[in-house]
């Protein structure tokens, strides 16, 4: 019964399910950890393109992303009982994405430099390609912005793991500083603390690049 209900909800994205009015998330995990199937599809329909997006900023792999962001949603589903409506549901989504996060990016350290992701593959986010040919800029523009946006992804990845997970949820799912320190179990003070030093540093290593806000 759990693994159907699991593969039903990561196979469906043909769109929301009847049996699912629009709620609160927290409402509608409530329903998941009833057996509600149409709920947790839901659910994963709603939120997978985050989490691949997500892992993606955190791994820099396609394919690990892609993987990540399924063992979320099976670690949700096989969590869902001791689920709490008390508890935003996305920021207990995100508190398990981090934690899957930083587990595989400690466990896989040593093989980085082959996960290394190219310049023209297609933003896992948004579909999008960023860095191929813009026939609006010249070559020489279309190297620069290339050379920037490989730099801008060394130095991200090169941040400690507290700043580099913030500065992914606050520039790139632009989430705000209480979403993030609670995902990240932080005092709001700390998380801005932590994102502040990020952005320092990011802003006098790319200030030939780019202006970091």
């Amino acid at each position: 019964m759990g693994s159907v209900a699991i593969e039903r909800g990561l196979s469906s994205l043909a769109g929301v399910p009847d049996a699912v009015e629009p709620a609160s998330d927290a409402i509608v995990m409530l329903r998941v950890k009833t057996g509600d199937e149409s709920a947790f599809a839901y659910l994963v329909q709603k939120y997978r393109r985050q989490m691949v997006g997500y892992m993606y900023r955190m791994c820099h792999n396609p394919a690990a992303a892609e993987e990540l962001a399924q063992e979320v949603f099976l670690r949700v589903y096989r969590s869902r009982e001791s689920y709490e409506a008390s508890a935003k549901f996305n920021t207990w989504l995100y508190r398990i994405a981090t934690n899957l996060a930083v587990n595989h990016a400690r466990d896989t350290r040593h093989e980085r430099p082959e996960n290394t992701v190219r310049l023209d593959e297609p933003d896992q986010e948004t579909g999008a390609t960023p860095d191929l040919a813009d026939d609006s800029l010249t070559a020489e523009e279309q190297i620069l912005r290339r050379e920037r946006m490989a730099v801008i992804r060394k130095k991200v990845q090169a941040l400690p793991e507290r700043q580099r997970m913030a500065v992914v949820m606050h520039k790139f799912q632009q989430m705000d500083y209480r979403e993030i320190a609670e995902v990240m179990k932080l005092s709001e003070s700390a998380t801005k603390s932590s994102l502040f030093r990020a952005y320092e540093t990011l802003r006098e290593q790319l200030k030939e690049f780019v202006l970091v806000k």
